[in-house]
């Protein structure tokens, strides 16, 4: 049997992220609630501010780990969250506490079985993520997820990030897979399941973060 390989992403296919809203509503909730502007929603726009910042880098030569943008963006989303001075209602003191929590995130439910379930039927499990080591390899420790170090490759690692086709295509050859061997890549990100078909691989896409397909 030819060898079969499979690529997760991670934060937000394997692992939620409602930890890490809830943490923000909770620290900051009474703060926000005069500004119209929920936890829920701010750390949202946290998140996608950032992903947007930290691939717009990426994209134009100037790579930067993900973890150095999310931190430094916070108080200009709350700045345009409609919190006039952001200063007022949240400290460095913070922002340091919700970086600390989202390493605290935990897997989906049923991550666990479907990972040990494909290893059984003789795949080979990969990570691929724009997340740092020691956090993702964390969210795995905590899960029971059994995905090694060994497989786990991150965008720091090959200084390029997502959805930038030449970062699939160093996963590709960091998997090393012949033509004819199967070779998936799986997310709950419809971006990230289009960049990666489009450099070579087999796409598996689930709505979990998505919620509504695009």
């Amino acid at each position: 049997m030819s060898p079969k390989h499979i690529v997760f992403d991670i934060v937000g296919t394997l692992v939620s992220h409602e930890h890490f809203y809830d943490v923000i509503t909770t620290r900051l909730g009474p703060a926000l609630a005069p500004h119209n502007v929920s936890g829920r929603l701010l750390g949202y726009a946290w998140l996608e501010t950032a992903e947007r910042e930290y691939t717009y880098l990426s994209l134009s030569g100037r790579y930067v780990p993900f973890a150095q943008v999310f931190e430094a963006l916070f108080f200009r989303v709350l700045h345009f969250a409609g919190v006039p001075e952001p200063r007022s209602v949240a400290s460095e003191v913070d922002v340091e506490y919700f970086i600390q929590e989202y390493k605290n995130c935990v897997v989906r439910p049923g991550a666990k079985l479907c990972i040990d379930r494909l290893k059984a039927e003789g795949w080979t499990v990969w990570a691929f993520t724009s997340g740092d080591r020691e956090r993702v390899e964390g969210y795995f420790q905590k899960g029971s997820i059994a995905i090694d170090g060994d497989h786990v490759i991150t965008c720091d690692d090959i200084g390029a990030g997502k959805p930038e086709l030449k970062a699939y295509e160093r996963v590709k050859e960091r998997v090393g897979t012949s033509a004819d061997e199967p070779l998936w890549f799986a997310a709950a990100h419809g971006w990230d399941v289009s960049a990666a078909g489009r450099a070579g691989f087999k796409t598996a896409y689930c709505t979990v973060s998505d919620t509504e397909p695009f």
